[in-house]
């Protein structure tokens, strides 16, 4: 049987060049974040499946990648017919964080400012900009009640975007925020139960697919009354003539059904934020926001680009997750950075200006023809090592016989002084 040289579908190989540019992206993301005051930890790839299955993840439970049981623990399991897996792969890192913290909060600062880049999985269909396997970058604050949580993680990562994004010439995108609360409270304006929150929430986390009118067809096809049905389709057919949170949320303050403390930190985000973002970086109210986890419990956001399909960025609150650990309650917020969807953009700029990243440093590129005398090639190995302590990239290669595409390749990786060393004759 012969092996398959593809790899997994939705885990793909990456080529030397996107490499570079990948790990150049990681650079900016830590040293954007360090200057904030975040801390890089590393969690595990696995997590044990009552972690990863408490309802906590939302859709993306189910899309886990399942690890079984091994050795006389799966034979037992296949013997009595149950589960086959006792954990799986992280679907995301904020679970995994919410363990950690509970873990090792005694060894850390509070609040605890958190930064993780990492691998994980979901058993999704891959297409542009979404794999299987994908890097996540992650920013939590732990310990920290306020709003200035908030205003932190969307100002860093607002100044973290706006200099990766100014390498390809691109200088606005839009922040939405919104706040789980305000989605409750439409709910109940409308009619609906409390049970059926999550539910009506995942339909309207599709309007900016879907629009008013087909949130409204889903609804019926989940045979919702029609009264509640038409009062909730309602709210978002006047989105455009709100501009504000406290002008959209007036009513529902009426109505008692949301506290005006909350309203009032959702604009001072607002307000702040805007103080601290480049120029041509909007950051608006958009009650349609969802967000697809469950665990949120206060304000939400999200970052998009005009001509992307999908967010760049996301996170918000979710002050319930880390008791479930530790038994004991710990305000949390956090963002999360579409790494791969970065990249991704990244990658259509370039391309539609026929170029490729390339490392801003100095490269050299020494040929040797075959045949050098021990005397000449130490000559060249030390100019090689001279130029290394000054920070060049420099590689020494055998000559070839089609030197003219060795040349064409090494310029296309960067290499702009390429020295071609012959033996005397």
């Amino acid at each position: 049987m012969s092996f398959n040289k593809k790899p997994v579908k939705g885990m793909p190989d990456y080529l030397p060049d996107e490499v570079r540019l990948r790990e150049h992206v990681l650079r900016m993301i830590k040293e954007t974040y360090e200057t904030y005051g975040f801390n890089q930890i590393e969690t595990p790839v696995m997590e044990s499946v009552e972690n990863i299955t408490g309802k906590e993840g939302g859709e993306n439970e189910k899309l886990i990648f399942w690890i079984m049981k091994r050795g006389a623990k799966l034979q037992k399991a296949l013997e009595a017919g149950t589960d086959f897996a006792d954990a799986g792969l992280r679907f995301d890192l904020t679970l995994p964080l919410s363990r950690y913290y509970a873990n090792n909060s005694n060894s850390l600062m509070a609040p605890f400012k958190a930064l993780q880049l990492g691998s994980v999985w979901r058993a999704d269909q891959p297409q542009k900009g979404r794999f299987r396997q994908f890097m996540q970058c992650d920013i939590d604050i732990l310990g920290d009640d306020s709003i200035l949580a908030e205003i932190e993680l969307i100002a860093a990562t607002s100044a973290m975007l706006t200099e990766i994004f100014a390498e390809v010439g691109i200088r606005k995108f839009r922040i939405h925020i919104n706040d789980r609360k305000i989605l409750k409270a439409m709910a109940a304006y409308a009619g609906f139960s409390a049970q059926e929150y999550d539910r009506i929430f995942i339909i309207l986390d599709k309007f900016d697919k879907i629009g008013a009118d087909g949130i409204r067809a889903e609804l019926e096809k989940a045979e919702y009354p029609e009264t509640c049905i038409e009062k909730y389709v309602a709210l978002f057919r006047d989105i455009q003539e709100t501009s504000s949170c406290r002008q959209f949320c007036d009513f529902l303050k009426k109505d008692g059904l949301i506290a005006g403390e909350t309203v009032d930190n959702l604009d001072t985000i607002i307000t702040c934020v805007r103080k601290m973002i480049a120029h041509d970086v909007e950051i608006v109210f958009d009650p349609t926001l969802v967000r697809g986890m469950s665990y949120y419990t206060g304000p939400i956001f999200e970052i998009s680009m005009e001509g992307y399909p999908f967010s760049i960025a996301g996170g918000g609150r979710y002050d319930e997750m880390i008791g479930k650990f530790s038994g004991t309650a710990v305000p949390a917020c956090g963002f999360s950075i579409g790494f791969e969807r970065i990249i991704t953009i990244l990658k259509d700029k370039y391309a539609e200006n026929g170029q490729s990243y390339q490392n801003r440093k100095q490269s050299i590129a020494f040929l040797l023809e075959s045949g050098l005398d021990a005397e000449k090639m130490v000559e060249i190995l030390e100019e090689a090592t001279k130029y290394r302590q000054q920070d060049y990239i420099v590689t020494v290669q055998p000559l070839k016989k089609n030197v003219k595409r060795q040349k064409q390749l090494l310029a296309e990786n960067g290499y702009d002084d390429i020295r071609v060393v012959r033996r005397a004759e």
